[in-house]
């Protein structure tokens, strides 16, 4: 693990305490690892892939609709069958007699998630979207015993 020392001003510090506190934070290296991590996570998924390689991620994607209009239903539904290579899971959960709130796992090539994501939470209907992508690394490829070659998706950083 490696240490560095940061100087902020006295104002900043107070707002960065307060909000680890709020948080729930138990230390301010803790707060700091996330911070970092988000916003390297956002610089990844921005930046374009390597030329010869494609960036991952995968995403959780959810929203809030009325399951009673029947036509937004057909959509969400028909927009995840036309991109069922990205759909890892799908939870629909029963808010109350109208609502559904329903959270759709997506994972592929960072340009396809982000499409199909921002294509669910604007469809006409859907209320409440919301699209967290973690962008992911390949890493290298290994087997297990006599098993084909594979590699396993991580999180960066």
């Amino acid at each position: 693990m490696e240490r560095f020392t940061i100087s902020l001003d006295d104002e900043l510090a107070r707002q960065f305490d307060e909000f680890i506190t709020a948080k729930g934070y138990g230390n301010r290296s803790e707060a700091v690892r996330d911070l970092i991590r988000s916003r390297l996570g956002s610089a990844t998924l921005a930046q374009p892939a390597a030329k010869g390689q494609e960036s991952w991620c995968v995403a959780n994607v959810s929203y809030v609709y009325d399951h009673h209009e029947h036509t937004v239903t057909a959509r969400v539904m028909d927009l995840q069958h036309d991109h069922h290579d990205l759909v890892i899971t799908s939870l629909h959960t029963h808010l109350d007699h109208d609502h559904c709130l329903e959270t759709v796992v997506l994972r592929g090539p960072t340009a396809a998630v982000q499409a199909c994501a921002e294509q669910l939470v604007v469809l006409r209907g859907v209320r409440h979207g919301n699209v967290h992508l973690v962008p992911l690394d390949a890493g290298d490829q290994h087997r297990h015993g006599a098993s084909p070659p594979h590699g396993h998706f991580k999180p960066v950083n």
